[in-house]
């Protein structure tokens, strides 16, 4: 069966995927582009960035993937299902390249973008999300995108086989917690850490057998 994989998802030390107050202007509120600033400086997000060991990590986000799987607050800032016409934070050309399956109470037609990514609304449990997510794949693995609520509640299902966060030295104070209501993940897989140059940390669970 394929996996679901988490990759690249980055929290404050303090446990933080996003911060407070989200919107139109500011997709990760008062977090700004923090959490995100190693992935800037790699060679996979621009020609001449660094090589080392967050590139390395960062190339893994696309190999073997066949569709995604995210929660609305990553589609788009509060209150976006008001609109019919928005299209989603991405651009025309989203990074995704697969089918997209949203997950939100507020349902609509799909949206076919360029480069590959159709945006498809949902309103599913996990299970039910990565079932549908899994048919679309074609035998590919699954990507559970975020943000922090979603991947809680695919973890809290087991349904993560691998996940790889990114331990950014900032403290946010507010925000959505990732970790909350998780007593006791660690049992259920196989982890490691490997510590960067840049400052951050990459710590990836694997679940046995994965």
């Amino acid at each position: 069966m394929s996996r679901a994989r988490v990759h690249n998802f980055a929290i404050s030390l303090d446990g933080f995927g996003t911060g407070e107050g989200q919107s139109h202007e500011a997709h990760f509120g008062h977090a700004g582009e923090r959490l995100h600033e190693w992935m800037f400086a790699t060679r996979w997000w621009r020609p001449g960035g660094s090589g080392g060991v967050d590139d390395a990590f960062v190339q893994q986000y696309d190999p073997g993937i066949g569709a995604e799987i995210m929660g609305a607050g990553k589609f788009g800032h509060p209150g976006w299902h008001e609109d019919p016409e928005w299209k989603g934070a991405w651009g025309p050309n989203p990074p995704f390249h697969t089918p997209v399956f949203v997950l939100t109470h507020h349902t609509r037609p799909s949206i076919e973008m360029e480069g590959g990514t159709t945006f498809h609304f949902i309103d599913a449990s996990p299970d039910e999300a990565l079932k549908t997510a899994r048919e679309a794949a074609g035998g590919k693995d699954v990507r559970i995108g975020g943000g922090p609520t979603m991947i809680r509640d695919f973890l809290a299902a087991g349904l993560v086989d691998y996940m790889h966060t990114v331990l950014v030295p900032i403290l946010l104070g507010r925000g959505v917690r990732l970790w909350d209501g998780l007593e006791g993940l660690e049992e259920n897989y196989e982890i490691e850490a490997t510590s960067s140059p840049s400052g951050v940390a990459h710590v990836t669970f694997t679940r046995a057998g994965s």
